[in-house]
């Protein structure tokens, strides 16, 4: 009968194990999933925003601001969670020369433990310059 208790005090511990691993990697996965899709999406709309009739006719590159957003934000929503709550700051758009700064904050899930609630909140934020290369 003791060998028993044992056993299930192993299969409770293992199953508490897993739990808390389950709810780090869940955090840790979504900031760095974040960060990428930032900062893939943020390049994807520069490129869809870049003026082609300004670039042929004075040989410099410009981004039209709005076509930044839109495209922005069609890609983010395309990519997103479900589950979590973004907050997108447009920290600042330049369009001559073309730079962008992004910030995206996500709202995870509040946690209670042991009457004890937390909750986290992922700043991801990215700057990014268009830069054109030698002819």
């Amino acid at each position: 009968m003791k060998e028993s208790y044992w056993g299930y005090w192993l299969i409770l511990l293992g199953v508490l194990v897993v739990v808390i691993l389950l709810l780090i990697q869940n955090i840790t996965s979504n900031n760095t999933e974040d960060n990428y899709t930032v900062k893939q999406i943020s390049e994807a709309a520069m490129f869809d925003a870049v003026d082609y009739a300004y670039y042929r006719e004075y040989g410099e590159l410009k981004i039209n601001r709005e076509k930044f957003i839109e495209s922005f934000l069609r890609r983010f929503a395309d990519n997103a969670s479900l589950s979590t709550s973004y907050t997108i700051t447009f920290a600042g758009i330049y369009e001559a020369p073309p730079k962008v700064g992004v910030e995206i904050s996500s709202d995870t899930n509040t946690y209670f433990i042991a009457n004890d609630s937390t909750s986290m909140n992922m700043v991801n934020r990215i700057d990014a310059i268009l830069e054109q290369g030698a002819e």
